[in-house]
């Protein structure tokens, strides 16, 4: 399962860290944020080092459907009501600035990434509501109207639309972008104190530090695990199914997102919340929905994406704690990675440059608002939830009900483990203690992996990370579970 952007455009592999070494800032993380921000400072007159754990892009921003846009669903409205006209404002002209910065950027760089602008909707059946977002949305300067005529296969009372948006190629993008940088691949940090980051080979010494690797794996000071939730969504690469006039997704849930990329059609949904997804069927669902929508279609790839989910919907781009004033973080981009990457590199460039910027305080991971103190405690409740299973739920499933290709929780000596199960009735017994925090893991039946419904770490069949907060694969419990 590859995205069309891994398939159509590989980039050139960097070294690995294998000394120690000295740098003014290290970035964390080369997807479009740690990229974008690297970028920037540089550009400043820094000197930067980025450290990626995996590929350049080979975490988040290989699978988006890269819209680059300041339509992030309907979300003005509601940023008006909850954190005030002030701060909504920031936000819609920070995202608006980042388009720009797109073109300008791609332009006066000469890279080739199949910029296209675009018209962005966010669509409904709800006609009140939709009018009442466009109203927000254009009373703080977007480019917002209500339409009423829309060619989808869905029923719909109309949509918002923003005119001048864009989309693009992302890893055509990156691989250009990234020519100049110094950057380490297959480098994890495995702890940060201070200015001082370990990797598996070499240490490195910073004035500066960014967390830009999705989610922020140092849990004190920040508290970000208790700040934000991931959710993941699926995508299906269609030939032979529609033209779309612009870049389209549901105001519901359990919508569906709509784009072209030249000849194919880019159909997403299928939300849910990391680690539940028990019953599965998510690509199934999905595909039902494209053969009765376009009955010739034909499927060319699919993939999925992460995304992670903040407290009042809006990023946190800042300084990391105030307990520690050299550390930086870009995350919680709420699905819209493509302008929050740039808004992070704009943000985070004048914040160590010691500019003013004016979008700056929307975003400050910082800020405290009781707005949002219901939704910590939701977090709080889903955490909750996932470490009272390690303890006390009895197990639905033993080794012996695991289909075959398939995973389980069992129970063996009053202990709890995940047991994948391949086509040859082998079993590989893992410890399902998420290696964070400690829930317990979710089989998901969709992608073979183990999920964690608290904060989100992915891990494969056999047990090995594929993405954080978690730093570490998961124990192999070294005993035949099929006795």
């Amino acid at each position: 399962m590859e995205s069309i952007w891994s398939q159509l455009c590989p980039i050139r592999e960097r070294a690995s860290l294998q000394q120690d070494i000295n740098c003014e800032i290290a970035v964390i993380g080369a997807g479009m944020a740690g990229i974008l921000i690297a970028y920037e400072l540089q550009k400043s007159g820094h000197q930067v080092v980025v450290l990626e754990a995996n590929r350049i892009a080979g975490g988040q921003t290989r699978n988006t459907t890269a819209k680059i846009t300041s339509q992030h669903g309907m979300i003005y409205h509601k940023l008006m009501e909850t954190l005030g006209e002030t701060t909504a404002r920031q936000y819609a002209l920070a995202n608006e600035a980042a388009i720009q910065e797109y073109r300008t950027l791609i332009a006066s760089e000469g890279i080739d990434c199949d910029l296209e602008e675009r018209s962005a909707y966010v669509y409904g059946t709800d006609e009140k509501q939709l009018r009442a977002e466009a109203e927000a949305a254009a009373g703080l300067g977007l480019p917002a109207a209500f339409v009423s005529e829309l060619s989808l296969p869905v029923p719909t009372a109309g949509a918002v639309r923003f005119g001048h948006q864009a989309q693009f190629h992302p890893l055509k993008f990156l691989s250009a972008l990234s020519d100049g940088l110094a950057i380490f691949e297959h480098t994890p940090v495995r702890t940060v104190k201070d200015n001082r980051l370990a990797t598996d080979h070499g240490t490195v010494q910073a004035e500066h530090i960014i967390f830009a690797c999705h989610y922020p794996f140092v849990n004190f000071p920040g508290m970000y695990f208790a700040r934000m939730h991931q959710e993941r969504s699926y995508v299906l690469a269609l030939k032979h199914a529609m033209q779309v006039d612009g870049m389209f997704v549901g105001a519901e849930t359990g919508g569906y997102s709509f784009r072209n990329y030249g000849d194919l059609l880019l159909l997403g949904g299928m939300n849910h919340r990391t680690g539940e997804n028990a019953a599965g069927g998510r690509y199934a669902r999905l595909r039902q929905k494209a053969n009765a929508w376009f009955p010739h279609c034909e499927e060319v790839a699919c993939w999925s994406a992460q995304d992670c989910m903040p407290l009042d919907s809006v990023p946190y781009i800042g300084q990391y704690a105030s307990r520690q004033p050299n550390w930086y973080v870009a995350t919680g981009f709420q699905k819209w990675g493509m302008t929050s990457s740039m808004v992070s590199a704009m943000l985070l460039r004048d914040q160590i440059d010691g500019k003013e910027n004016p979008y700056a305080s929307a975003f400050d991971p910082r800020r405290f608002d009781t707005a949002a103190l219901p939704s910590l405690a939701n977090e709080g409740g889903h955490a909750a939830k996932g470490l009272f299973k390690r303890f006390f739920q009895i197990p639905a499933e033993q080794a012996a009900r695991i289909p075959a290709g398939h995973g389980g929780v069992v129970q063996q000596d009053g202990k709890k483990l995940g047991v994948y199960k391949d086509e040859q009735g082998t079993l590989y017994p893992v410890d399902i203690r998420c290696p964070h925090l400690g829930c317990q893991l979710e089989w998901n039946p969709d992608e073979k992996s183990w999920d964690c419904p608290c904060h989100g770490s992915r891990f494969d069949k056999f047990g090995h990370l594929i993405s954080g907060p978690a730093q570490q694969s998961l124990c192999e419990i070294p005993q035949d579970t099929s006795k």
